[in-house]
């Protein structure tokens, strides 16, 4: 899928409606606490200098060194410090700017971006909570000059953050999500039909209105086609055939609600399904899991301090 993915990048860097807003840019000391948690957007942070670990609930501390980052696609609880244990001593604390570099530091770029339009919904239905960028991933190789380039704008003097940080930001993530796509089957085959001008229209709706009693002739008629023209074309572009595509992107949706605490049976309605049996084995079909041993694996306990 590599060639495609490929056409997907270059359809995102064009098409792609972001608006990215820097929050802060500098460098905390001490036992520090840093979040962007809590107002409902999606957000960033990229350590441009020293390391910080990445608390989520009911997950072990990620690290983050040097050049690596995260990219929260949902506004989920989270905070950074610079211990694995987030322990009652970490408190949020005033950032200072980048320079004088103070020795075991860690430098930050933080903020929120936000999609318009079909990609908003395509993001928030099929593709992970969030992303980790690894400095030492080969197909993320790429990224390293671009947390030079954000790193060599936050070191300048000035009051307010580099409007180019901004702008660099959108970059990374474009090869975020490419690299999401080029592992995804489901989120990469959202992104192919997005592309196409005929199946956005189509796909908006299946995103909106995935409980709708879809046909492949409902389909074909939301895409202009005959129902032969729309099978063929949607599987050449999807790489699968469209009531497929439709049972993952419904199972994608019911994971996502299921996750949200939405009872399997409210899952079930919200995706089309009267019959809690029958959406139980089009679930494990293809999550590879029953909903509710799904829900309980991913059932996020409140985060402790610990004593």
């Amino acid at each position: 899928m590599s060639t495609d993915t490929d056409r997907l990048a270059h359809w995102l860097v064009s098409g792609l409606e972001l608006d990215t807003t820097i929050f802060h840019v500098g460098q905390y000391c001490g036992p520090w606490r840093a979040s962007t948690a809590g107002r409902e957007r999606a957000s960033f942070h990229l350590v441009l200098r020293g390391e910080s670990w990445l608390h989520l609930e009911g997950q072990a501390p990620i690290l983050l060194r040097e050049r690596e980052g995260v990219f929260l696609l949902r506004d989920i609880p989270h905070s950074l410090t610079p211990d694995a244990r987030a322990g009652t001593g970490c408190q949020p604390r005033p950032m200072l700017p980048m320079n004088p570099p103070v020795a075991g530091a860690c430098g930050l770029a933080c903020g929120f971006f936000q999609f318009r339009g079909l990609l908003g919904e395509l993001f928030r239905s099929a593709f992970p909570d969030y992303v980790v960028i690894r400095s030492d991933s080969a197909a993320l190789r790429a990224v390293t000059p671009l947390f030079d380039l954000i790193l060599s704008e936050a070191e300048r003097d000035e009051t307010t953050p580099s409007p180019l940080i901004e702008r660099l930001t959108e970059l990374l993530f474009f090869y975020v999500i490419r690299d999401v796509a080029r592992r995804d089957e489901v989120a990469g085959g959202l992104l192919a039909v997005a592309r196409r001008s005929e199946f956005a229209p189509l796909l908006d709706d299946l995103l909106r209105e995935p409980g709708k009693p879809w046909s492949v002739e409902d389909m074909a008629r939301v895409a202009c086609m005959s129902r032969a023209s729309f099978c063929r074309h949607f599987a050449e572009t999807s790489g699968q055939p469209p009531a497929q595509f439709l049972l993952q992107v419904r199972m994608k949706i019911a994971a996502r609600r299921l996750q949200g605490g939405d009872s399997v049976l409210r899952a079930a309605e919200h995706v089309g399904y009267n019959s809690q049996a029958a959406f139980t084995r089009a679930f494990k079909k293809v999550i590879g899991e029953q909903p509710g041993a799904f829900q309980r694996a991913r059932r996020v306990p409140a985060l402790h301090a610990p004593g």
